[in-house]
């Protein structure tokens, strides 16, 4: 894979500034939060994909049967094609520090690439997933810098579905809020 592999935007960081990932929502697409991540952290290198998966119209980054029901087998694609992919512009930029920021689907496969591979990044923000496999215990995620917003009264994600995905954060030893 390469820095090619999604249809994406993308700006190079400053000398010593972070690179930031900005994933989208379904129906979102690589414009939805470009300029978001570049105002959040000026000066950083943003790199913003398309998923590249279409629901009725509406991109997303890996496939899904249901409402909350995945093709486990579609996101373990996406996650390792993501996991490729956050590599190859980490390799273009090895001095910057690595953000990542994601909301709904977009939050979805930043966690899976997260939980699987924490090392790719030095802080996360996971706006309102849904994440609904077990993640696996790992000594990498100790001190990760985790940021999960989540509503009480969320139709789509239940509160004790985020409760314990921050819970299982701060048992890894990850600095979550």
């Amino acid at each position: 894979m390469t820095t090619t592999s999604y249809e994406a935007l993308v700006k190079a960081p400053e000398a010593g500034r972070p690179l930031v990932f900005a994933f989208h929502g379904t129906g979102g697409d690589e414009h939805q939060f470009f300029e978001l991540a570049g105002h959040l952290v000026p000066k950083a290198g943003v790199v913003s994909p398309r998923g590249d998966v279409s629901e009725m119209g509406a991109a997303r980054f890996f496939r899904r049967t249901g409402e909350g029901v995945y093709d486990m087998d579609d996101l373990a694609r996406a996650r390792d094609k993501m996991i490729a992919f956050v590599i190859a512009h980490r390799t273009d930029h090895p001095a910057s520090p690595v953000y990542a920021f994601g909301y709904s689907n977009g939050a979805n496969i930043l966690a899976s690439v997260f939980l699987q591979r924490p090392d790719l990044f030095d802080r996360v923000a996971l706006l309102h997933p849904l994440v609904t496999w077990a993640p696996v215990t790992t000594p990498q995620m100790k001190d990760r810098r985790v940021l999960v917003t989540a509503g009480q009264r969320d139709p789509i994600t239940p509160w004790p579905m985020s409760e314990e995905l921050i819970a299982w954060f701060k048992f890894e030893g990850a600095d979550v809020r």
